[in-house]
């Protein structure tokens, strides 16, 4: 609800939990609203396969090293974060809710008791409730209202947009993050963050659709009309063509990395037969002459891997129905989206205007963090400037909310170096009931 949306002012921690990178921002926001970097960390990430947990002693080791590296370079520690979630095969669900009013001006209280009501739409002990986004309100059957909170009528209606992922990955993931003494503020589906950090207003307000391209995962998120109406995920991600050129060129992974990095594209030149790459054989001794290969080959091997995955975007866009009723931006960002070439053949096989994305917006962001590879964590910034009346965590009843208090502050007792208790968070509780209901 961006009328009434109020700007955060202070510390911001950031966490994206990747397959093939933890990075973690800390910020500081200021009374104007602007985002200052004041520390940034990332390391490789071990123990993540194809966007979900699969060592959690080796992601908890991966976690601790991007976090202290981001806590030493802005000088304090953190102890809440806001994390993305990528895996779990993130999914869309839209709900039509109303209530009476009874012609009283409606309150912060009722817009949550809307939303809670959504929220009953929810089913499937398989599945966790990520986020639920008011897309518009109604009052007594009146659309287009963008924040309904001070209006009076007898109904209230709104449309939702639930956004949940698989229980076992989200949970894996949040029990990794605990146990490396930090909590959980707030998840964010990763391609919600990474259009807050790419896409302009006015392309969210047009419709434009972002492609995360990471190492494990794809995940798709469309914005029309200004608010986030689908996401979606597609398991093939960058790891994968790395892992194309290793069978098919007989090669380490890591030299593998390394030609996708430096020579990798999706676009054949004249030049590329003559072009000649020196590829270590798996298993050789460092001394061996290299196997020399024509680029050719490896444009070959890259291609078809990157052209499947636009391919699974496509298909998906269109089974949804929105691969031509959103505007035609498109904007591809994420480590694996600096394939040369990658942008023209996303073009012509999505019939998008295509650009890159890279983080917007954000003071003193160093250049080595600021490509396509840090959108996520950079959205996530960027979501906790602002108060959302859209997750769960936020639009729990008060009682539950309560207990949740209490049992963040049992683990806080717990952890090892961090102070803090539950009294204010007690005070912001009672502070907040007052604004809501006086």
């Amino acid at each position: 609800m961006p009328s009434k949306a109020k700007t955060r002012t202070g510390t911001i921690a950031a966490l994206d939990v990747g397959t093939t990178k933890v990075a973690c921002f800390i910020a500081h926001a200021d009374d104007d609203g602007s985002l200052r970097v004041l520390g940034v960390g990332h390391h490789r990430s071990r123990g993540m396969r194809g966007g979900q947990v699969a060592n959690m002693e080796e992601l908890e080791g991966s976690i601790r090293a991007a976090v202290d590296a981001a806590e030493q370079m802005a000088n304090q520690r953190v102890e809440k974060v806001l994390v993305n979630v990528s895996g779990g095969q993130p999914r869309s669900q839209k709900v039509e809710v109303d209530l009476a009013v009874a012609g009283h001006e409606i309150r912060e209280r009722d817009v949550r008791r809307i939303l809670e009501a959504g929220r009953a739409h929810h089913v499937g002990e398989d599945r966790e409730l990520v986020h639920c986004i008011p897309i518009g309100y109604t009052i007594d059957g009146t659309p287009g209202i963008v924040d309904p909170r001070g209006m009076y009528g007898d109904r209230l209606g709104v449309d939702i947009h639930l956004v949940s992922a698989a229980a076992g990955a989200v949970r894996n993931l949040s029990t990794v993050v605990e146990r490396s003494h930090l909590e959980i503020e707030a998840r964010v589906v990763s391609p919600y963050a990474s259009g807050l950090a790419c896409a302009v207003e006015d392309e969210k307000e047009m419709g434009v659709t972002v492609i995360d391209m990471g190492g494990g995962t794809t995940t798709i998120a469309v914005f029309q009309d200004g608010h986030i109406v689908y996401v979606d995920s597609v398991g093939v991600g960058g790891n994968h063509v790395t892992n194309d050129i290793a069978k098919g060129l007989s090669t380490p992974v890591a030299n593998a990395e390394r030609l996708k990095t430096v020579y990798g594209s999706v676009i054949a030149t004249p030049a590329d037969d003559r072009d000649l790459l020196k590829v270590p054989l798996v298993g050789e001794e460092d001394d061996t002459t290299p196997n020399e290969v024509p680029r050719s080959m490896l444009v070959h091997i890259v291609r078809p891997r990157v052209e499947e995955t636009l391919e699974l975007v496509r298909q998906h866009l269109d089974q949804a129905g929105l691969l031509k009723a959103v505007g035609p931006r498109c904007v591809v960002t994420g480590g694996a989206s600096q394939l040369a070439g990658l942008r023209d053949l996303a073009e012509t096989i999505l019939e998008k205007q295509v650009r890159l994305g890279r983080p917007l917006r954000i003071k003193g962001l160093p250049e080595s963090v600021s490509g396509p590879a840090f959108s996520t964590v950079a959205g996530l910034v960027r979501y906790a400037a602002y108060d959302h009346v859209e997750t769960p965590q936020q639009a729990e009843p008060d009682e539950p909310a309560a207990a949740a208090g209490k049992a963040r502050g049992a683990r806080k007792g717990k952890t090892k170096g961090r102070s803090g208790s539950g009294v204010g968070a007690g005070i912001a509780r009672i502070s907040q009931w007052l604004r809501e209901n006086f």
